[in-house]
């Protein structure tokens, strides 16, 4: 039985969101003109230092040390707190009004592509790196891509919110999430108990999809959850995320995005 009844019609409380109750809408669309800057790179990044957007800087970051200069770009902030999402010229490029987006000024007409982990996909496929090329292998990284994009909204929409975000402490939710965020490290710590990297024996963009929302979750850089959470039994994924953390790459993609 329901403690509070729910109304035969949900209306909108614009002032019940908690901390990002002045962007969060049930509608979609452009609240303002806003026309977005655009560099000389090849590629223009509209981004933010949220898990999306740094794993999108550090494969950009990475790309430029394997030596693929078509990767340069250009990053310009979105401020999500201030609703920039919602600018004209930025739901044109995505309806969806999300940040990352990539626009490849190498192509003509520029194309814009969104979703982080399509931009991921996109990036490895156009410069051939950071994806396996064994068939087999290659199907097990995007499994682990798709696993990711599936179960962050669980870290970030449910645990992160309600743990960190919402208005006031709510015990149902957060047990509720926490029990699923843990049920998603495990899965991690006991994939990579015996493995290096996600996939294939070697880096690619499974792990630069997953280490901004689990490694630094489990190094305490995200929600400020570690001890709540226990983090520190995870001892395959705090392996993981150090050796990830440690690479130059993604030391510069992280300082760019935040």
């Amino acid at each position: 039985m329901r403690l509070t009844p729910h109304p035969p019609v949900w209306t909108w409380d614009s002032e019940s969101g908690g901390k990002w109750a002045n962007i969060n809408r049930p509608i979609a669309g452009a609240t303002h003109e806003k026309v977005l800057p655009i560099g000389d790179q090849p590629l223009q990044l509209y981004s933010l230092g949220t898990p999306n957007g740094v794993k999108i800087t550090v494969m950009l970051e990475e790309l430029l040390a394997l030596g693929k200069t078509g990767a340069a770009y250009d990053l310009h902030t979105i401020d999500i707190g201030e609703g920039e999402q919602f600018g004209s010229d930025f739901v044109k490029l995505n309806p969806n009004s999300k940040i990352p987006v990539l626009l490849d000024q190498s192509k003509t007409p520029a194309q814009s592509i969104f979703e982080s982990c399509v931009i991921l996909f996109y990036l490895a496929e156009k410069y051939d790196a950071l994806l396996p090329e064994d068939a087999k292998d290659r199907t097990e990284c995007m499994s682990w891509l798709f696993w990711q994009e599936s179960s962050a909204s669980f870290l970030g929409g449910g645990f992160g919110h309600f743990y960190k975000y919402a208005p006031h402490p709510m015990e149902y939710p957060i047990n509720r999430y926490t029990m699923e965020t843990k049920r998603q490290l495990d899965v991690l710590d006991r994939h990579l108990a015996n493995r290096e990297y996600m996939c294939a024996g070697d880096y690619s963009i499974a792990d630069i999809a997953i280490w901004p929302w689990y490694g630094r979750l489990a190094m305490g850089e995200l929600y400020d959850a570690a001890e709540f959470l226990d983090t520190a039994s995870y001892t395959h994924v705090l392996r993981w995320a150090g050796a990830i953390q440690a690479r130059a790459a993604v030391k510069k993609g992280l300082e760019s995005a935040l």
